[in-house]
């Protein structure tokens, strides 16, 4: 049963009872799926659907939901699940055999300590803390899909304040292992984040399939140039470095060079996928212009540290609000009616449009939504307070300049089959 057809059975429901129908709707939110209704009084009631699941089913889903990529098994291909139970055993094994360095490394030094002193300082000072800054940070992989640039100039931020917490910790040896904990903690979730977003930074560079070349080649400067930079560190702890007054004036120096350097890197990557931001320049510059810009000619121009800033050019879209939020309940239906085939939502207010897409929104969708938004505040400047015939209007002029605009995308380079939204909350009716 499509929507018009439960439309239908509402209405005749409403001719009998002579009250509204209730407002329904789904919204899902990584793997959790609930029903928002509201009630003919106005008040809105919220069930997650699939809580009569059994416990084990549960864990074991909520496990898959933490450790396993979205949408598995199906999202992967074969031989995933084996290549991680072994890679799970490789990594007990390592940190089982670090805990035997350490205790090693102490027994050199002269110490005697028990397996379990070698136990504790081996989990807080290199595995602990690191590990549960990367537990924290795997949570935001949506995120980091979307906005890859930020989040690697992100993960060095973080790796040189936990660098720097190393460096000042001489000045208060009473605090030694908080000192480290915390800076491993930082660091931790800073490998994350580099990890997350090298990918998809190679990928933006890659032009005929040539990504594991790229990716090689980028690791042997990776390596090389780490094995300069040690060099230097030893010149300069004999020398300049040898004083902590010294550390205290080169330290800061490194670091300014360090986050410039990978802020210029970030400037200079043409990611070619579709996100919020890039999305709205796009569609900015081809209503002024009537061109489509390559993501070379937007990779200059991305805010880096506020990605989520509206651009009026572009109509003031905004994407990822809940439903609910973003339409009234009395307006949920007509708005749905006013673009019955689409997979997007839109509503307006005194600041801005609110774009709310469907669970299986593509990126051809967030791109129709968002140039129907955008003419229809061109059509009416006076208000984002849209009426039907203001959306109507824009609607059609979107689908006689569609084809080309998609057309156009695809030869520059933009991928449109999907839209990056940084785990935004969608909807299904």
């Amino acid at each position: 049963m499509d929507f018009m057809e439960k439309l239908k059975i509402w209405k005749k429901k409403a001719d009998k009872e002579c009250e509204s129908p209730p407002v329904l709707w789904f919204e899902t939110s990584v793997s959790v799926c609930r029903r928002f209704q509201f009630e003919p009084h106005g008040q809105l009631s919220v069930t997650t659907i699939g809580d009569s699941r059994p416990l084990y089913h549960k864990i074991v889903d909520s496990f898959l939901n933490k450790f396993f990529p979205s949408g598995y098994p199906y999202s992967v291909n074969e031989g995933y699940l084996r290549y991680t139970q072994f890679r799970a055993l490789q990594h007990t094994a390592s940190a089982a055999l670090s805990v035997l360095s350490t205790q090693s490394l102490l027994f050199a030094a002269g110490l005697r300590p028990t397996p379990a002193q070698a136990t504790a300082v081996s989990w807080i000072l290199k595995d602990g803390m690191q590990h549960l800054g990367n537990l924290i940070c795997s949570n935001l992989g949506a995120r980091m899909d979307s906005e890859p640039k930020r989040w690697r100039i992100l993960a060095d931020v973080l790796y040189d304040i936990g660098t720097g917490l190393e460096v000042l910790s001489p000045l208060c040896p009473q605090l030694f292992l908080e000192m480290a904990g915390l800076g491993n903690f930082a660091k931790g979730m800073a490998v994350v984040a580099s990890r997350a977003t090298r990918l998809p930074i190679y990928s933006s560079f890659a032009k005929e399939g040539n990504l594991s070349d790229l990716f090689a080649r980028g690791e042997a400067i990776s390596t090389l140039f780490n094995v300069v930079g040690i060099g230097v560190g030893i010149q300069l702890a004999s020398t300049v470095c040898a004083s902590m007054q010294g550390k205290l004036v080169v330290g800061p120096l490194l670091s300014f060079i360090h986050i410039y350097s990978v802020t210029e890197e970030m400037r200079a990557t043409p990611v070619n996928t579709l996100n919020p931001q890039r999305t709205a320049l796009i569609v900015a510059d081809f209503l002024k212009a009537g061109n489509v810009s390559s993501p070379a000619d937007l990779r200059y121009r991305e805010d880096l540290l506020f990605p989520r800033k509206l651009i009026e050019d572009a109509g003031n879209v905004r994407v990822g609000r809940a439903l609910h939020k973003a339409i009234k309940p009395s307006k949920l239906l007509e708005s749905k009616q006013v673009f019955p085939g689409e997979k997007f939502l839109l509503n307006g207010d005194n600041r801005c449009i609110d774009m709310v897409l469907e669970k299986d929104a593509i990126g051809e969708d967030a791109l129709r939504g968002w140039l129907v938004a955008a003419y229809s505040v061109q059509f009416d400047k006076s208000s984002h307070d849209l009426s039907n015939s203001t959306l109507l209007q824009a609607y059609e002029k979107m689908n006689e300049v569609f084809p080309v605009f998609l057309k156009e995308l695809e030869c520059k380079g933009w991928h449109t089959d999907r839209f990056l939204d940084g785990s935004g909350s969608r909807f299904a009716l």
